[in-house]
């Protein structure tokens, strides 16, 4: 087992065993019995097994993958011609996916089988053979030149099965409310990775950690995709945007230059042991040859050393970036799927719910926080930010650009033409930088929601997304509140913009940027009837009720919900105190001055002075910030935040 490794001041990750693998999915990999080269469909069914060579000491997993909403059965087919697993549930949508296990697979030949309903009967079956070991397959070994090796290519079936993977990865009840600690937890949970220890060396047991804050997680999601895949891989160093322009990228990297993009080592002190004088004519020694999980646990940390925010804010008709921007259609707002908004907070779809007749639409994204937290949320105004600013650079809905090995060996980003006229994608879009503020959230309501929604559902679908954001910041909060309780001194503050996007404790622990995101998201609910009113047609309107009926039902229904919705949280002494969710309106002029860790929770919480709830709170920011804070009030209570004065 490999010793536990640290990387990157933002994002700790470990370093994990690794080997080589053949990739088992392509959309003309899987055939159609009967009559080949007829059954158009059944041909882009993407095919993954894991592991790469799967044998009977471990479990094997199998995914079909469709861009269409196809419907059947997947069926897995033993040596002695029983059937060890089969289902009909067909998740996504797109991409469409079905998934089988095998927890303790005997050795010989394996079929997995997706049988199609309502096909042609020479398109109805689609198989595949499995070969499973009698013994362990020999273990992989680094290449020189690239992190890891080559076997395949980004394309519509590789594209469609990260998207199943992302989904899977992050699948939970709709009214649940999953929170985890860092990324490493979900990866290692086998029930939702079902490219756990796809290399066959145990690689996920081997003390992976992995906490990337909301920049990095998409990065690392697509990198370990990626490096289980044998697919292309990099990404860029860019600014973080300032004095009227947005970012840029002046420099790309990839798994096979990732070394020339490595932070340069610390200047030692002379006089300190790192720092004793060296022999001019001392060799330098060898850098250290790695395995190739190695090399990728490595090449991890230099990853996150070189993304952020910035990374994804680029301008939307810029080629020298790492994403591109999509139109707002279902088929382009799929799982892995990134979204940016201006101010520098990065999301990743995991999943959209279509509408019913019962429900709106749904679509969730995670997140990750500088405190390691990944979390599922939904879309909607308060946690997807956006606003059309060149200065802050370009928002919106972005897929990863993608990378392709050029005809002189070297791997490269696609333009934004050529993927314009890709087959395999098409769906590069200038459309979101045309749109205003009420114009993007207008189309995203028509884009999840198609048909009319009943005016008080919606709203009470508001309220909710409010309650899980709030109940969101109880967990940041606490955080702050234990890193009190072990910390020797205050955290420092940053100037200015920076106390949005910084470094070290204060990033960790303070809320600006979730604050700031929570008051709009206060302002959304609590004018949610005036945009019913505003925009009527796209709601189910009672016929026996004016628009003003309805506004005043609304209303009313607002304030039962506010005060009935209630959540709790740590005081300083370690006792729960309960408030309601209209505790936090009544508050939202206290909460622009409650993102400070070094204040007690009580205040971070708008406890009214003097009161019973403030009478636990022992703890009070310096003067000199608090100072500050009142200076920078302004952001909060107009709800904006500032651009950066330079890049």
């Amino acid at each position: 087992m490999f010793p536990e490794r640290q990387f990157a001041p933002r994002s700790a990750v470990s370093l994990i065993a690794g080997a080589f693998f053949f990739v088992l999915c392509s959309g003309m990999d899987s055939r159609a019995e009967g009559s080949p080269g007829t059954c158009e469909d059944a041909a882009e069914l993407a095919f993954l097994v894991s592991p790469i060579a799967p044998w009977k000491g471990a479990p094997f997993r199998v995914v079909f993958a469709a861009e269409k909403p196809l419907e059947g059965e997947i069926r897995l087919t033993a040596p002695d011609g029983s059937i060890a697993a089969q289902s009909q549930e067909r998740q996504g949508g797109p991409p469409y996916f079905w998934f089988a296990e095998i927890k303790s697979p005997a050795s010989g030949t394996w079929r997995a089988t997706l049988v199609r309903n309502h096909a042609p009967v020479q398109c109805s079956t689609v198989a595949r053979e499995i070969k499973v070991r009698p013994d362990a397959p020999p273990g992989p070994s680094s290449i020189t030149g690239s992190t890891w090796p080559l076997h395949n290519t980004w394309n519509r079936a590789t594209e469609n099965l990260f998207s199943a993977w992302i989904e899977k990865l992050f699948d939970d009840p709709l009214d649940a409310e999953p929170s985890w600690p860092a990324l490493h937890v979900v990866l290692r949970d086998r029930s939702r990775n079902f490219l756990f220890n796809h290399l066959g060396l145990g690689e996920d047991e081997m003390k992976i950690v992995l906490r990337p804050d909301c920049a990095d997680l998409p990065y690392f999601l697509r990198a370990y995709f990626a490096f289980k895949m044998g697919l292309p891989f990099g990404f860029s160093k860019c600014s973080r945007g300032g004095g009227g322009k947005p970012p840029y990228c002046p420099q790309w990297f990839s798994i096979q230059s990732a070394e020339a993009a490595r932070p340069p080592p610390p200047t030692p002190v002379p006089g300190t042991a790192t720092g004793a004088p060296t022999p001019a004519t001392a060799p330098l020694p060898a850098p250290k040859r790695l395995g190739l999980a190695a090399s990728f646990g490595d090449f991890i940390g230099i990853v996150s050393d070189s993304v952020h925010s910035g990374s994804a804010r680029t301008a939307l008709s810029d080629n020298n970036t790492d994403y591109y921007p999509v139109p707002l259609k279902q088929e382009t707002l799929r799982p892995g799927t990134v979204f940016a908004d201006p101010y520098g907070h990065v999301l990743m779809i995991v999943r959209r719910v279509p509408q019913s007749d019962r429900a709106a639409g749904v679509i969730l994204a995670v997140d990750g926080q500088p405190d390691g937290t990944v979390a599922r949320k939904r879309f909607w105004r308060g946690n997807f930010l956006f606003g059309q600013n060149a200065a802050l650079g370009g928002p919106g809905f972005k897929r990863f650009r993608p990378v392709v090995l050029g005809k002189n060996g070297v791997l490269r980003l696609l333009t934004n033409d050529e993927i314009a006229k890709n087959l395999q994608y098409a769906d590069f879009s200038l459309d979101q930088s045309r749109l205003g503020i009420e114009d993007f959230y207008d189309r995203m309501d028509d884009v999840i929601s198609p048909s009319p929604l009943d005016p008080v559902r919606a709203m009470t679908e508001a309220i909710a997304s409010l309650e899980e954001q709030v109940k969101a910041r109880v967990t940041s909060v606490e955080n702050g509140r234990k890193f009190q309780n072990s910390a020797h001194r205050d955290a420092d503050m940053p100037d200015g913009a920076s106390i949005f996007e910084t470094t070290g404790a204060w990033e960790d622990f303070a809320t600006p940027s979730r604050d700031l995101r929570l008051l709009i998201a206060l302002d959304v609910v609590r004018g949610f009837p005036e945009r019913v009113a505003r925009r009527p047609e796209r709601y189910a309107m009672p016929k026996n009720k004016s628009l003003a009926d309805v506004k005043a039902e609304l209303e009313n229904v607002l304030a039962s919900e506010l005060s009935a919705r209630k959540f709790s949280y740590t005081r300083s002494d370690g006792s729960t105190w309960t408030l309601a969710l209209n505790d936090v309106n009544v508050r939202a002029a206290d909460l622009e001055m409650a993102y400070n860790v070094n204040d007690c929770v009580e205040l971070r919480w708008g406890a009214p002075d003097k009161s019973d709830e403030a009478s636990t709170c022992k703890r009070h920011a310096p003067p000199a910030q608090r100072a500050k804070m009142t200076q920078y009030r302004a952001w909060f209570h107009e709800r904006r935040r500032p651009p950066r004065a330079s890049g």
